[in-house]
């Protein structure tokens, strides 16, 4: 079998780090993606990375390894920990394994392959995300969104602009949250205040982008391509 789990490894004691990466570099099938020290600075770098599993610590300072599993939506969760009296948790969510330290190779493997099998047997991709809105909760189809920008009265709500012209309030979500559960193949974040679907572009260059889709007076939705978001943009639109 020649599939690769994708994987993020995240301890907050540094010898542990270490020694879980060179562990996992022992394993065929899994791909260390980036590990880290700190809880905070994974979540912040969370919507620039591709993971299929996040091989976690419990007990840290700030986040504990709980906390974000319950942040990570559908990516799989493998607990390692120096305490017992968290595996009934650890199970509720719904994690893949749970892993007493010290961690051994044998132990660790076993759990990849649960992983591995439980990866492979994922069902079709889903096709929407349930979000709520200022009207209550609703079922946002990917292919209908065009695109997301922040909203003007309270930035903490997103306005979504679908492919029939109407407009969804999404209630209190941020963007690293909410590309999160995008489909990252699908869906681009272009400044500080926007996220398109790379479906609606019709024109582009270096500084600005066209939509397929228009305003109410007719004339086209030009959005502004920052340089921060150049780059990644420029690279998803690459034939």
């Amino acid at each position: 079998m020649n599939t690769k789990i994708k994987c993020l490894l995240l301890d907050d004691e540094l010898p542990g780090l270490t020694y879980l990466k060179m562990l996992c570099e022992q394993i065929p099938n899994l791909e260390v993606i980036k590990a880290f020290n700190d809880p905070q600075k994974l979540l912040n770098e969370i919507s620039n990375l591709e993971f299929d599993l996040c091989i976690s610590d419990i007990e840290m300072p700030g986040i504990d390894g709980l906390t974000l599993a319950n942040l990570l939506q559908d990516k799989l969760v493998i607990f390692t920990t120096a305490y017992k009296n968290y595996a009934a948790e650890a199970f509720d969510i719904n994690a893949v394994d749970y892993i007493t330290k010290p961690v051994t190779l044998e132990r660790l493997e076993r759990a990849v392959a649960k992983a591995l099998e439980r990866f492979q047997k994922k069902e079709t991709p889903k096709k929407f995300i349930q979000l709520n809105t200022d009207k209550g909760k609703s079922l946002l189809y990917f292919e209908q969104i065009q695109y997301v920008k922040t909203a003007l009265i309270d930035s903490r709500d997103k306005e979504v602009h679908l492919a029939d012209g109407s407009v969804l309030l999404l209630k209190n979500i941020n963007f690293g949250s909410l590309l999160n559960q995008l489909p990252k193949a699908d869906f681009c974040r272009v400044n500080k205040k926007e996220i398109i679907a790379l479906s609606a572009v019709q024109f582009f260059n270096h500084n600005e982008i066209t939509l397929s889709i228009h305003e109410k007076n007719g004339k086209p939705i030009v959005l502004v391509l920052s340089e921060t978001y150049r780059n990644d943009f420029l690279e998803r639109v690459k034939i």
